[in-house]
């Protein structure tokens, strides 16, 4: 009799293994017609935060949304959420750029812009390592017409000042993509205004 009991709790575990192997790979599959899938990437390193992206994008997953800030269990961490619908492919390939210079973030933008990247989203992020930065989220779509990407950072405290310097900016051709307001090590509570010029490739 002990050893009946025995065996029936090895086939229930391996029907269990089983279960949860084919749950896991249904898992890799799109979701039906008119509904979404979501993860959640949080993290304290904008490399691991790029890294774990991109691997959700091989999935079919799209980048929605970025937020820095204190969570309950990480401390200072990086938040971003992606979603998928049905029918999605792995069309989408991510950088995830930091910095506390908006000169460094104005170039590595226009380096990532050059190879297609695009302006995603940012937000203010005190880092372990760099201190309070602006992260910015780059999006390459391999199904979008080919274009090339020039930003242009413009950083204030002064409200009149940025009216002034936007207006410059946009005479040149440069549209508004994002804004955030943060404490950075640059220039203390500023606003942080990205541009950006599109051109066919």
């Amino acid at each position: 009799m002990r050893w009946v009991v025995v065996m029936w709790c090895v086939a229930t575990l391996a029907q269990a293994g089983s279960g949860f192997a084919a749950e896991v790979a249904a898992g890799s599959q799109s979701p039906p017609e008119g509904t979404y899938e979501y993860v959640v990437v949080a993290t304290s390193r904008t490399s691991t935060m790029e890294r774990e992206m991109n691997e959700w994008a091989e999935d079919g997953y799209r980048f929605q949304g970025v937020m820095g800030g204190e969570t309950a269990f990480g401390g200072s961490e990086l938040v971003a959420v992606m979603m998928r619908g049905a029918g999605a492919s792995g069309r989408f390939a991510y950088r995830v750029l930091a910095t506390s210079q908006t000169s460094t973030m104005q170039d590595e933008m226009t380096d990532a812009g050059s190879e297609g990247y695009d302006y995603r989203g940012q937000t203010v992020y005190s880092s372990l390592f760099g201190g309070d930065e602006v992260v910015v989220i780059m999006e390459q779509d391999n199904d979008a017409p080919s274009m090339t990407f020039e930003y242009l950072l413009l950083a204030t405290s002064q409200t009149s000042t940025l009216d002034t310097e936007l207006n410059r900016a946009g005479q040149r051709g440069f549209e508004l993509v994002g804004v955030s307001v943060g404490e950075t090590t640059f220039g203390g509570e500023e606003v942080v205004v990205i541009t950006r010029r599109a051109t066919a490739r």
